[in-house]
């Protein structure tokens, strides 16, 4: 059986869906802020939120590191300098989890580099997220699977192959994965989410959680993810789409989190369990819609019914119309005024 197991909230076919706020660096560097991301995700349901760490001085080359970095939305002009800026060290991440359990919601993060996994495994986090791009670093996958904790990894721009690879390479390790469907385009339209390569994963890897990564704009794409198998799925979130940073504009905003999570709950549940049946709650509506067999004149004893003597009625409190066959040719033992009900005990 496909399951994931994130402080004692089980991810399986049956479960809800595990929704992850990635806040990435939607908190423009600030603890504060962050906090009041936390706090809003919550509000909205969430059951984990996210960041992303970062080493940049082993993560870039020098060359990258130190180029100029002229975006609208730079936080220095250098884009290794705007890339400190977001940065968040020890002590803000220790500040970070002890809100977060404060909260009660689960915390963790983006490894994106090799000292940064090592960094968030010295504090003990839950889980942890590996990005598109290390989908083909199989060094860091193993680093992280051997840490043993769930493993979220997102496919975009993925083949099959890399895919088999990484699984490949983590399973032998760490069993607590969920493969996520993703497309690497921020923001990813419509027409490139492809979201039945949710459905190749569950065929290709049964044993595993699958999951979605959106980057679309909106809530209703993660719906299709879910009916199709995903039972992860993470979106960026923000408090003010209009805020400064690359990621805003397509992240949820409070709101939009708080439907999302609405959404999938109650799609789960409206799901049911594929067995029709008539609903307490369905009683009085189909009583007062539902149909009886009425004599369609006044009609004496003795009269021997045809098809053009009966008519159907509202309410349902007499014989239902599919038992018609059963009174046609049948003599009525006794006389029956117009929109009596034709009963078998009145029939000879």
């Amino acid at each position: 059986m496909r399951k994931l197991v994130i402080d004692n909230v089980e991810i399986t076919d049956d479960s809800d869906c595990y929704v992850i706020a990635e806040i990435g660096h939607n908190h423009q560097g600030s603890v504060e802020q962050c906090r009041k991301l936390f706090k809003a995700a919550k509000a909205a349901g969430a059951n984990a939120v996210k960041l992303q760490k970062r080493n940049n001085r082993a993560l870039f080359t020098k060359e990258m590191y130190d180029s100029s970095y002229n975006s609208e939305n730079a936080y220095a002009a250098t884009y290794g300098a705007h890339r400190e800026f977001l940065e968040f060290g020890r002590d803000e991440y220790l500040e970070l989890k002890k809100w977060a359990k404060e909260l009660d919601i689960t915390f963790f993060s983006t490894a994106f580099d090799m000292p940064s996994a090592d960094f968030l495994e010295a504090l003990d986090l839950p889980a942890y997220k590996i990005a598109s791009g290390d989908i083909i670093n199989i060094p860091l996958l193993r680093r992280v699977a051997k840490f043993g904790r769930p493993m979220f990894v997102s496919t975009g721009g993925a083949s099959l192959e890399d895919v088999r690879r990484a699984y490949d390479a983590i399973m032998p390790i760490n069993r607590q994965l969920c493969i996520m469907q993703c497309t690497a385009s921020y923001p990813a339209a419509f027409e490139e989410l492809n979201l039945r390569v949710i459905e190749t994963y569950r065929k290709t890897f049964p044993d595993i959680v699958i999951g979605l990564s959106a980057h679309d704009s909106g809530i209703a794409m993660a719906l299709v993810g879910f009916m199709l198998g995903a039972r992860a799925v993470e979106k960026h979130f923000t408090l003010n789409r209009a805020l400064k940073g690359t990621d805003h504009a397509f992240s949820l905003e409070p709101i939009g989190m708080e439907k999302l999570v609405r959404d999938l709950r109650r799609t789960n549940v409206a799901l049911g369990d594929g067995v029709k049946r008539r609903l307490p709650n369905e009683e009085t509506p189909l009583f007062k819609m539902g149909k009886k067999i009425v004599a369609a004149r006044d009609l004496p004893a003795g009269h021997v019914l045809a098809e053009s003597d009966i008519t159907y009625k509202c309410p349902a409190d007499g014989l239902p119309p599919y038992q018609y066959e059963k009174v046609i040719g049948k003599r009525l033992v006794a006389a029956i005024r117009e929109d009596g009900n034709i009963e078998l005990g009145n029939l000879a």
